[in-house]
């Protein structure tokens, strides 16, 4: 195990792949039978919705309640709770205080991997506050008797079971309602359990272990059309007021421009744009506001609405605008006079507001979207597939704190698609923790990514506040992405993902996630009529919003869900919402920035080899390949109609050779491709470096002077490319009058000839001219080059 402040480096090539596993799935689940061997190993099939995870088989006790307990003969009442013992564990019901009919209605779950003993023991206690609790007594129940339960069968029906003494030789006073049965991790009993590895953990850290499903707020996106204001009036009259208009919708708050005006009549028409959530729980502030200083605004009027009041629109048809009044911002002045006089006179506010329907608020980045449907539900299309995920486990993770000396990690598995949020149990203190839980989404575009990520979780003390600034942050621990359209249909892929997270000190394996995905399609016909279709609701295309929009409302949708989910219980949290939506994807990053330009340069590696394999054409290296290219040409010359059709069959023909070699696995992270593999440890530094920059003033001027060299060569290649684009619009320009001239009589010769001359023989002298053996060509650049590179750009007029 590597040291994790040392820069890690690959063994071997196939550390950072994605590994086949073989894992016994759901086909592989028996009928039932009872614990013991009598039918839990039989080969029938049993069809069930687990169906992509292995079996776990637990021994439930669900407790419900006690009654006739006896009372103490010191207190004369009774504190009972219950206490389970099998083998090494032991669990605990609440107790109640002076209760001698008590209900509990807890479920506990024992695995049956670590189960040693053959008996059950259920002990009914009494709570003492000083000395030893006093026993009242027991029930034992033998595990090869322990019946099984495979749902959907209906819950085992508990049952009333006598109290036995410590010995067992006899009753004693007290009856305990019961259920114990085997089942699995289908049981419907699971999810609420208490689980006997958990026994370290107490107060609301019990919530936070448990898996839990989570549902985004849905999000709408809030446009404020301010068009003018009348009748107002200004604090200082002796200046002429620049009005601007304020307004806040939770702590998003935006502006309209000042507008100086003398009349008191403003007019703005600008649309300022919030995103909302339901429940709407905020008000919107809106203040007239004159800037009479730079660093001070008087407020000459307010308004707040409830968000439920707005229409919601669901495509682009104008929405009726309102008049509202204002109310007014006297200083000096008494109440009663005040609301004497804003009856008799008040400024008014002409809005537009709506809330938008028609458009997918974006919560996380364009790149890996899981979603694209309208917030209108009415504009929902149908879905198109299901996609299955069965979260199986992980296997080396790295320790992630230090518990009683040795390394430790508690981990869960989140799992994010579409507006259902996923959480799987907390395996406790593992390494190799088994999940074996499997979720279902609706697909309605099979163009999306679902995100899966694994967390330490740092929450199990419970008892801290979840927004305090040094309460603890479940760790990262890694990421996968797995985009619907690369699976094939009907096909279960079992694949083990390595967990890779960048660090200070470079890339770092972290483990590897188990999972089998299955992606099953409900037509294809609708799935081939997807494709066809825009990405995004037509509303972001009729009116669509600016890049600077586009990334501050992502922000805020983020920051809504977020905080909405961190409210759930057990909560979401922060940490694990920004982790799994990229709110960091906008910083910059040299390592990014090199693996984007690489991107680009492979782009044109096509183009690149291509024209290299045609200058190898002309340059007759290979006579063969020269002169089959010759009799192609003059084929296609000769038969003009045949160029359209022999290039559709070449593709054809190209893309059934590549069906060889097409993908066995769904993409995953690739550490060559990210460029993380190669990087310098100072710019890692930096991009980890806070923002602000909490870094010297010396190595600060560094990284700016390296940035200013990085993008010194950027600009010299986008002004070259630009040159080039000036130098073609030029041509006719008459910038050059000479050159213009020269080229304008040449189109007039040109068209003359072409005009006179059929195309097929102007094609095939011209293809025959570059074509030409290398005996017939000079090593100077030719006629059209020199001429196109003393055409004049606008590079002289650059200061």
């Amino acid at each position: 195990m590597r040291s994790a402040n040392q820069p890690s480096h690959r063994d071997d090539q196939d550390d950072y792949s994605l590994k086949d596993t073989n894992p016994q799935l759901g086909e592989r689940w028996p009928a039932g039978g009872v614990y013991g061997g009598r039918g839990w190993m039989n080969s029938e099939r049993y069809a069930s919705t687990y169906d992509l995870v292995e079996q776990m088989s637990y021994l439930f006790v669900r407790v419900v309640k006690a009654k006739d307990l006896p009372p103490s003969s010191i207190t004369g009442s009774c504190d009972p709770y219950v206490e389970l013992k099998l083998g090494n564990y032991k669990g605990r019901t609440k107790h109640f205080e002076r209760k001698m009919n008590p209900e509990w209605n807890q479920v506990f779950a024992f695995s049956k991997e670590r189960i040693q003993s053959s008996v059950l023991e259920i002990f009914v206690k009494d709570r003492d506050m000083v000395g030893r609790d006093d026993y009242l007594g027991r029930v034992v129940f033998d595990l090869n008797e322990v019946p099984s339960r495979v749902p959907p069968d209906s819950p085992l029906a508990p049952q009333w079971y006598r109290l036995e003494d410590r010995r067992g030789e006899g009753k004693v006073r007290g009856d305990i309602m019961l259920a114990v049965w085997m089942g699995t991790q289908a049981d419907e009993a699971f999810p609420e359990a208490w689980h006997a590895d958990a026994s370290a953990v107490y107060g609301e850290g019990l919530v936070s272990i448990r898996s839990k499903v989570y549902v985004s707020p849905k999000l709408w996106y809030l446009r404020i059309n301010v068009i003018e204001s009348q009748d107002i009036v200004p604090s200082d009259r002796s200046r002429i007021p620049e009005v601007f208009v304020k307004v806040q919708v939770g702590n998003q708050i935006l502006k309209t421009k000042a507008n100086p005006v003398q009349t008191g009549h403003p007019i703005w028409n600008e649309d300022l744009v919030f995103v909302v959530a339901e429940p709407f729980e905020e008000q919107l502030l809106l203040t007239v506001e004159d800037r009479v200083h730079p660093s001070r605004d008087d407020v000459l009027g307010k308004i707040s609405l409830p968000l439920d009041s707005f229409e919601k629109r669901l495509d682009h048809r104008p929405v009726h605008s309102r008049w509202f009044n204002l109310e007014k911002f006297s200083f000096g002045v008494l109440e009663a006079d005040r609301r004497k006089l804003e009856l008799k006179f008040s400024s008014r506010i002409h809005l537009r507001a709506c809330l938008e329907g028609g458009y997918h608020v974006l919560d996380e980045s364009t790149m890996y979207l899981s979603d694209q449907r309208p917030t209108a539900r009415q504009l929902w299309k149908q879905p198109v597939g299901i996609l299955e995920v069965g979260i199986l486990g992980a296997q080396g993770l790295l320790p992630m704190k230090i518990k009683d000396g040795r390394g430790s990690t508690d981990a869960y598995c989140v799992a994010k698609y579409g507006q259902k949020w996923v959480r799987t149990r907390t395996i406790l203190d593992t390494l190799n923790p088994k999940w074996n839980e499997q979720y279902t989404w609706e697909v309605y575009d099979p163009c999306t990514v679902i995100t899966l990520g694994v967390f330490d979780n740092c929450h199990l003390g419970g008892g801290e506040k979840p927004n305090a600034p040094n309460a603890a942050r479940d760790s990262r621990i890694g990421k996968v992405r797995i985009r619907l359209s690369t699976l094939e249909a009907f096909r279960i892929y079992t694949n083990s993902y390595p967990l890779l997270v960048l660090h200070p000190a470079g890339v770092k394996k972290m483990g590897e996630l188990q999972l089998a995905v299955r992606f099953t399609t409900l037509s294809l016909a609708n799935m081939i009529y997807v494709y066809g279709h825009p990405l995004l609701p037509k509303m972001h295309y009729l009116h669509p919003f600016t890049v600077n929009q586009v990334d501050s409302l992502r922000y805020q949708a983020m920051s809504i869900v977020a905080m909405r989910l961190g409210r759930a219980e057990p909560p979401l949290r922060k940490e694990v919402v920004e982790y799994m939506l990229d709110v960091d994807s906008h910083i910059w990053s040299m390592r990014r920035s090199k693996a984007n330009f690489f991107r680009i340069m492979s782009l044109f590696s096509g183009i690149f080899s291509m024209s290299r394999w045609f200058g190898d054409i002309c340059q007759w290296r290979n006579p063969v390949t020269s002169i089959l290219v010759h009799v192609l040409f003059l084929i296609l010359i000769w038969y003009p109609e045949l160029v359209l059709p022999t290039l559709f069959l070449y593709m054809f023909l190209i893309g059934l050779w590549n069906y060889r070699f097409r993908p066995r696995h769904p993409p995953h992270m690739d550490t060559k491709l990210s460029w993380a593999e190669a990087v310098h440890p100072d710019e890692l530094d930096e991009e980890f470096d806070t923002f602000p920059t909490s870094k010297s003033h010396d190595l600060v001027r560094m990284r700016y002077d390296r940035l200013r060299s990085v993008a010194g060569r950027i600009q010299t290649v986008v002004g070259d490319i630009a040159t080039q684009g000036e130098r073609l619009g030029s041509v006719l320009s008459w910038r050059d009058t000479r050159a213009t001239s020269l080229f304008v009589l040449f189109c007039l010769c040109a068209a003359v000839v072409l005009y006179v001359t059929p195309f097929r023989v102007v094609a095939l002298v011209a293809g025959l001219y570059y074509l030409r053996h290398p005996r017939f060509r000079s090593k100077l650049p030719s006629v059209p080059s020199n001429f196109f590179k003393r055409l004049p750009a606008r590079t002289d007029s650059l200061l």
